[in-house]
């Protein structure tokens, strides 16, 4: 085994898909091939289409619900699977089921989590597919800036590495797509150090289309609902050392 790959012999890769049965088998087979190691998970929000099927066929372990819990808490559930597993994962690569070949260009983010450069490595796609107005993403940025500081380019961007320490620190996820703002809030406010990386991405992207603007709808409001269980947290945290 190349010096490469022992580096990466504790990694736990969780893999988030729904209705992803055309895309997941290459995503998984993508993965394996960059990580031969690794163990990976699919966390599965009851897909209705194979998912799971094709999943544990490409070689993946699968953690499936019989209804939709959104992607948070379904992600979540995986991640608690995995590290409750043997041996323990020194590291955690988070990633979407849509990625298909282009997942095996997810090892830069892995590598530089092991390198010491970051303890949360998030992906920034090279190149921008589909989209809408920017809405969405604005707020997202926005929120983070103004919960923890930060600075970002890939706010809500689901491609990202972590210590296990970082992960555990930033469980549970936040609900729906508030997870990756909740991720970087949690993690930051952690004293965990965050660094962003352009990568040569593709994924299944919205477009100005009904469904795609209905799809960015339900994503601000769960980006909404993060910022507000965040800013709770703040203000019971400043409450509670007033107290002391």
């Amino acid at each position: 085994m190349t010096a490469e790959r022992k580096e990466f012999e504790r990694l736990a890769v969780i893999v988030a898909a729904r209705d992803e049965a055309d895309r997941v088998g290459e995503t998984v087979a993508a993965l394996r091939s960059a990580f031969p190691a690794a163990a990976i998970w699919v966390a599965d929000d009851a897909s209705t289409d194979g998912t799971a099927e094709v999943a544990m066929g490409a070689g993946a372990q699968v953690v499936s619900r019989g209804r939709p819990h959104g992607k948070g808490a379904n992600v979540t559930a995986a991640a608690q699977a995995a590290l409750s597993a043997a041996p323990e994962s020194r590291l955690v690569l988070l990633c979407d089921g849509d990625l298909g070949a282009s997942a095996a260009r997810l090892a830069p983010l892995v590598a530089a989590v092991e390198a010491g450069e970051c303890d949360l490595a998030v992906a920034a796609f090279a190149r921008r597919v589909g989209g809408g107005f920017g809405l969405a993403l604005g707020f997202a940025r926005w929120a983070i800036r103004h919960l923890c500081g930060a600075e970002t380019t890939a706010p809500i961007c689901g491609q990202r590495a972590l210590r296990v320490e970082a992960l555990r620190a930033t469980l549970p996820f936040a609900h729906g797509f508030g997870m990756e703002i909740g991720i970087t809030v949690d993690a930051v406010r952690g004293g965990y150090r965050l660094r962003e990386y352009e990568l040569d991405l593709e994924h299944r992207a919205t477009g100005r289309t009904l469904a795609g603007f209905r799809h960015r709808a339900v994503q601000l409001l769960d980006f909404a609902r993060v910022y507000a269980s965040r800013r709770r947290r703040m203000a019971d945290r400043h409450a509670a050392g007033r107290r002391r």
